[in-house]
């Protein structure tokens, strides 16, 4: 059994989905970051944190990707064209829809005051829609990968819910309908439904 520690409210929430998904069993923990009990696993005091046995695993698409080639779901196998696919697939959503999305937390309400820059909020959020036009003609089915669930799904439903949280638009109809339909899935409202830390 498998031990995720961080609350639902962070990227925690994409390592729980994943772990709802793959059908196994674990415990959770909804502490925040920086907390003692984080701080002592990832010295970074970042959550999510994944403990398997004795190991702390860190970084929740490298949780879910571990998760993923552990247990033989949600995602193409290792060394196949279609793996090196989806690898490029979570990688532009990390680049274009994470850290956009970071980018703007950061100078919002994470760095000090006297660090924050919030003239570049609105560049960010127009930068957004772009990306999310272009992220539609990535989406190749019911799934960015085609016709099976997928880590970048996870990610760029959570990054989308991320972004309705930070008040970016979203007027892409296409893009708002697949989100929609991955938020209906039974695994993701199993975690929408815990308590939110």
């Amino acid at each position: 059994m498998y031990t995720v520690i961080g609350g639902v409210s962070s990227r925690t929430f994409r390592v729980l989905w994943a772990l709802e998904e793959l059908g196994l069993t674990y415990d959770h923990i909804a502490s925040p970051p920086q907390s003692p009990d984080v701080t002592k696993l990832n010295p970074l005091g970042k959550i999510p944190v994944l403990m398997d046995g004795a190991t702390a695993l860190t970084d929740s698409v490298a949780i879910m990707t571990y998760l993923a080639d552990k247990h033989g779901g949600l995602t193409a196998p290792g060394g196949t064209r279609e793996r090196a696919q989806q690898d490029a697939m979570t990688m532009w959503l990390i680049d274009e829809f994470d850290a956009a999305l970071w980018l703007t937390a950061k100078h919002g309400f994470v760095l000090p005051e006297d660090q924050r820059l919030p003239e570049i909020k609105p560049f960010i959020r127009k930068e957004f829609a772009r990306q999310l036009d272009i992220f539609e003609t990535k989406i190749q089915g019911d799934f960015v990968m085609g016709d099976t669930l997928t880590v970048p799904d996870i990610l760029a439903v959570h990054c989308l819910n991320w972004a309705i949280g930070a008040k970016f638009p979203l007027e892409n109809a296409a893009v708002n309908t697949y989100a929609k339909r991955l938020r209906d899935r039974p695994a993701f409202k199993r975690v929408r439904g815990l308590n939110i830390s």
